[in-house]
């Protein structure tokens, strides 16, 4: 298993211009020829997005980096959910938490009946960068969506996670066909549980596949609730101002694929960082942690997330390991900063 088996080596360095953005409000009022449609629709929308959001939940992965034990992680930040890492195929079209671990009966579902039992919500996550996936392995958007079934009948999750961004996945058209197809299947039959879809992104936004999937999606009317870009190992250097660039892209691209005004478009998205040190030695500290979650609060961003709860521990010049950030950090802290969301 490589050292951050969520994302490693996905992507080479990318660079962009930061995208300059302004007015957000009022530039959506004025396109529209009337202020007063252009704020109530705003208002709307605003009503909207605080209706999907989802609090904070960081991704725990009880296969790797020597996971905390959630409940005691939930009374000591006041963390509410978590997304859980990450449902892979054990062989074929049967899913298995990371490919290995029953369905139930065993630590996961041990871990999610303590978070709900504790007052907590729970997001479930496929994919992911390393293990078998299941888009590849099942023959059909009504297979995939079948496995799918089987997990929120297992454990009736709060969202489903669909992180797309292992080659077989994310540049295999196809593949992005069939996950997009069996979203809408499981949306149709679970209309309560949201749907989120994670890709990698460059500091100006997603691009090549994720691009074409953002537009993919709208074209064949996926009922997507979130698009959420991973951002890190994008090449960055102020993470603050790249994650800030790279979230207006997606909401650029949103906006163009679906017709949606900037505060529908924010609305449908989210932000998933690296905690401390990424691969690309890239550094997000907790202050700028913070500066990310009150600026996508203030957005109106809908999901916030970061990999990974494993890692939420300090260990000054340690690198990028399994069970720390690789920076001086107080345990834990990104986990309550993530809370505040």
């Amino acid at each position: 298993m490589k050292t951050n088996p969520r994302r490693l080596g996905v992507l080479s360095a990318l660079t962009a211009a930061l995208l300059v953005t302004g007015g957000v409000v009022g530039a959506t009022a004025m396109e529209g020829g009337s202020l007063a449609a252009g704020t109530e629709a705003n208002a709307d929308a605003g009503a909207q997005a605080e209706a999907a959001k989802m609090p904070g939940a960081p991704y725990l992965f009880l296969g790797w980096g020597d996971p905390q034990d959630a409940t005691a992680v939930m009374s000591e930040t006041g963390v509410s959910a978590f997304t859980m890492a990450f449902m892979l195929s054990s062989g074929g079209c049967t899913p298995a938490w990371d490919g290995q671990r029953p369905l139930t009966g065993g630590v996961d579902e041990q871990t999610i009946d303590a978070i709900k039992g504790a007052g907590g919500q729970v997001q479930i996550s496929f994919g992911g960068y390393s293990g078998n996936k299941l888009g590849p392995n099942c023959s059909s958007p009504e297979a995939l969506a079948g496995a799918v079934q089987q997990v929120i009948d297992a454990h009736g999750p709060d969202a489903v996670d669909f992180d797309v961004e292992n080659t077989d996945e994310y540049e295999d058209y196809a593949v992005q066909d069939r996950i997009l197809q069996a979203i809408a299947i499981v949306k149709e039959n679970n209309p309560d549980v949201q749907t989120v879809v994670t890709i990698p992104t460059a500091i100006s936004g997603p691009a090549g596949p994720g691009a074409r999937l953002i537009t993919r999606a709208a074209e064949l009317g996926t009922p997507i609730d979130n698009y959420t870009v991973m951002t890190f190992d994008f090449g960055g250097s102020d993470m603050v101002a790249d994650t800030i660039s790279a979230a207006q892209g997606l909401k650029d691209q949103l906006k163009a694929a679906n017709g949606w005004s900037d505060a529908e478009a924010y609305a449908h998205s989210g932000i998933s960082g690296m905690n401390g040190l990424s691969d690309l030695q890239e550094t997000t500290t907790p202050a700028q942690w913070t500066e990310i979650r009150d600026w996508a609060s203030a957005q109106g961003l809908s999901r916030f997330a970061y990999w990974a709860v494993n890692r939420d521990r300090g260990c000054p010049g340690g690198g990028v390991t399994s069970n720390c950030s690789g920076i001086e950090q107080p345990n834990l802290e990104f986990t309550r900063i993530t809370a505040g969301f």
